[in-house]
């Protein structure tokens, strides 16, 4: 994957939830195993991610040097101070359970992955708690499948329930960047940064709802200093 371009490489540490096959506890790799991904991935002076899901797989795949812990609803207190302390992030997924909770037999999943998801959609709204509280530096993702990443954006408002505005906004925006390695890049609006740009009908810091939806709120897109879309008039 690296010799075609990838710029990092992921790797399942746990079982899955849409997958009906492979319990959530189950292991992806042995700690060996982890280890040689990992060292792989720094040759190429990249890092590893990690889909996991229990406190344990957590723990396994941030001990021997996963950077940063796809979905991670099942932590619990002590693995999240673990994370902290070797500075792993998380990249928690939350709306993909409501996603497929609401139309995941739509898509064809299966019973078993139905009851999967009841499971971590609980606990996903604590586990934000957990992190913060614990410190661990929480980055932004969706893992939708098909036509429900029209929904992606509703990860604002349901992390909203536990952050703050402006927390939710440093997810997406400054810690993200330093997840994907472009600190200085992405994520700020600075000198030899990219322009890219999005200017909001509103003020998100008071009022998430103007992040939400498919841009109805967006007044202009810029991206690598070119107007995309300008909904400003002459």
């Amino acid at each position: 994957e690296l010799q075609m371009g990838a710029d990092q490489i992921k790797m399942m540490a746990s079982g899955g939830v849409a997958s009906p096959t492979d319990p959530i506890a189950s292991y992806g790799y042995s700690e060996e195993e982890i280890r040689v991904i990992v060292e792989e991935a720094a040759s190429r002076q990249t890092y590893v991610m990690a889909h996991s899901y229990t406190a344990d797989a957590i723990e396994r795949a941030v001990r021997n040097g996963v950077r940063t812990i796809e979905h991670g609803n099942l932590v619990d207190e002590r693995v999240a101070r673990f994370m902290a302390e070797k500075g792993a992030f998380v990249v928690p997924t939350l709306v993909t359970y409501e996603a497929l909770a609401n139309e995941g037999a739509d898509y064809g999943l299966p019973a078993d992955s139905v009851a999967k998801i009841a499971t971590v959609r609980t606990a996903g709204l604590h586990s934000l708690e957990i992190y913060k509280k614990a410190g661990v530096k929480i980055g932004y993702g969706s893992d939708l499948l098909g036509p429900s990443q029209r929904l992606q954006s509703d990860e604002f408002r349901i992390r909203n329930e536990v952050l703050s505005a402006q927390e939710v906004i440093q997810c997406a925006t400054t810690t993200a960047a330093e997840v994907l390695n472009q600190v200085g890049q992405l994520g700020r609006i600075q000198a030899g940064a990219l322009a890219d740009v999005l200017l909001v009908d509103g003020n998100p810091y008071r009022d998430l709802s103007c992040l939400l939806g498919q841009g109805e709120h967006l007044a202009l897109i810029m991206k690598g200093g070119v107007i995309e879309h300008n909904g400003l008039g002459a």
